[in-house]
């Protein structure tokens, strides 16, 4: 297909980048939501929340650099549908925050301050192994602290927050 036929078809540019965004963005919200639905504990809500994020980071591996340019330069073409599906993922995130404080399990959070810990720690972690794995130089006192994941990076991202909001 050529550039005049597919512009032809979806609009601009912009109208393109948003709409591929927006796929992923809209249906990872909508998973979120039908994955968290699916347990009952505060906690494991917390832990199908990251899961969905960090699997959704997996299956579209051009979704950190996206967003990280984005974030860089301020969100300037970041599109409002976009904007619109992040709140819808940040609803879900406190939901689940605010059933947790209700029960006593977990403490009282700024949501999107959570949400950046779970969405920096992905991103940077999947863009970063692989400049750190090509260091060969480095000190042997710190390749001897750096391990491997012992479980999924959702796992290990789970365990961290879990033990930064609990009580």
């Amino acid at each position: 297909m050529n550039k005049a036929t597919l512009y032809y078809q979806i609009g601009d540019k912009d109208t393109l980048y948003a709409n591929v965004i927006h796929q992923v963005i809209g249906n990872t919200a909508q998973g979120i939501a039908d994955a968290v639905a699916k347990v009952e504990h505060p906690e494991e809500k917390l832990k199908a929340y990251i899961h969905y994020i960090a699997n959704t980071v997996d299956k579209n591996p051009e979704i950190p650099p996206i967003m990280m340019r984005e974030i860089a330069s301020g969100g300037q073409t970041l599109p409002r549908v976009v904007v619109e599906d992040i709140a819808s993922v940040l609803k879900v995130l406190i939901g689940i925050l605010d059933q947790g404080k209700k029960k006593g399990i977990f403490t009282d959070t700024i949501p999107f301050l959570i949400h950046m810990m779970i969405m920096g720690t992905i991103l940077f972690y999947k863009k970063a192994l692989p400049i750190k794995d090509r260091q060969s130089w480095l000190p042997a006192a710190i390749k001897a602290r750096d391990k491997k994941l012992e479980a999924s990076l959702g796992d290990e991202v789970a365990k961290l927050v879990l033990k930064a909001i609990k009580r």
